[in-house]
């Protein structure tokens, strides 16, 4: 069963969608930013729970890759854009 469950969480890591985030303000980019970082706080606790519940350690290692991989991708992706947003729209820089 927990083998399963690893499963699903990474299935469901892979499944996250990316968005636009050029198009998207920069209220949005803080709360799209906030998501992603509880997002992978959240799946991360979760491979901790599975683990100690004896899903192999392989298995978490290659799920906690997983989230780190695909959570952190997203989270930097955010963060340009909002960085970018920031500098064009307040500090009026090209």
């Amino acid at each position: 069963m927990s083998v399963e469950e690893i499963r699903r969480l990474i299935e469901e890591m892979n499944l996250r969608v990316s968005k636009d985030y050029q198009k998207i303000n920069i209220e949005q980019l803080s709360r799209e930013l906030r998501e992603a970082m509880q997002f992978e706080r959240q799946t991360f606790q979760r491979i901790d729970e599975l683990e100690k519940n004896g899903v192999e350690q392989d298995l978490a290692n290659y799920a906690r890759m997983i989230c780190k991989n695909t959570a952190g991708r997203e989270i930097v992706e955010i963060q340009e854009n909002y960085f970018k947003k920031i500098d064009n729209e307040y500090l009026n820089s090209n």
